[in-house]
């Protein structure tokens, strides 16, 4: 079957998802999209036998993400497994402004909650002239960021720690975070592909979707410079009250941030004064 047929095969068995097959051929044919049109070919048998039990997972109901073990994320790749959420899209937000602050000031970040280490790994990567810790609770999700690092070629320094129960080492000039903030009871009111397949510990932000936010800001002056920059993912409807959380605890300058589609999504603000 030459690439073509099997790119039309493919989107019909997915609903004519085009984005997803041309994914998934790509991946097992190691071809560009652009190859496809300039330089065709027929499909092996054992290409074309990983790409049915790909569509076959897809079809019943796994993310692409963790089937294929990979994804994009501020346009570079990063690996992605059961531990870890999928990054996406909104959260480029959050990355876009905090790279928008540093510019090319030699800052240390502290990305708590780091997952698949998305967030820290697209400032290390973009800002030269970061010093960025990744932290996360468990060695396996540390190794997931680690491998990243590497496939990403940035040098990150690592930490293990709870943050609910441990305070992190060292101060930062900018503490960065997309914690867990959904409702417990609301979890698994959502999409089958959320609830079903990424990890519950990176999604259950306690019995309001807060628990995590009130942590960080209780423990802001322990790990952040004064005048640093605390720099927060939310829920589309949690802007007001992480905003108020920050003012009662004397921050300065809080800022709601929206995303591509207009809902709030970052909140930025300065443990006074600010330093840069």
């Amino acid at each position: 079957m030459v690439i073509g047929q099997l790119r039309s095969e493919v989107r019909k068995q997915l609903g004519d998802n085009g984005h997803e097959a041309d994914w998934i051929i790509s991946h097992v044919t190691d071809m560009s999209q652009a190859d496809f049109v300039l330089h065709p070919r027929e499909v092996t048998d054992a290409e074309l036998e990983e790409i049915k039990e790909i569509v076959k997972k897809r079809n019943s109901g796994m993310p692409l993400q963790y089937i294929l073990g990979e994804t994009e994320f501020m346009g570079l790749k990063f690996l992605v497994n059961e531990l870890t959420l999928i990054p996406r899209a909104d959260t480029e937000t959050l990355v876009e402004t905090v790279i928008s602050k540093i510019g090319k000031k030699k800052l240390k970040v502290l990305d708590i909650g780091t997952g698949s280490g998305c967030i820290g790994i697209s400032i290390a990567k973009l800002c030269k002239n970061t010093e960025v810790t990744l932290l996360d609770y468990s060695d396996g999700i540390l190794s997931v960021a680690k491998k990243n690092a590497e496939l990403n070629g940035v040098d990150v320094k690592l930490e293990k720690c709870d943050i609910l129960e441990e305070i992190p080492e060292g101060k930062y000039d900018i503490v960065v975070s997309n914690p867990p903030y959904i409702e417990t009871e609301t979890i698994f009111s959502l999409d089958n592909i959320v609830s079903s397949y990424e990890p519950v510990e990176a999604l259950d932000g306690g019995f309001d979707g807060l628990m995590f936010y009130r942590r960080i800001i209780e423990i802001a002056s322990d790990i952040l410079e004064e005048g640093g920059l605390i720099a927060f993912e939310i829920g589309y409807n949690q802007g007001e009250e992480v905003v108020e959380m920050l003012k009662e605890e004397g921050f300065s300058g809080v800022k709601l941030k929206q995303d591509a589609c207009d809902n709030d999504r970052v909140v930025i603000a300065r443990l006074k004064p600010n330093l840069f």
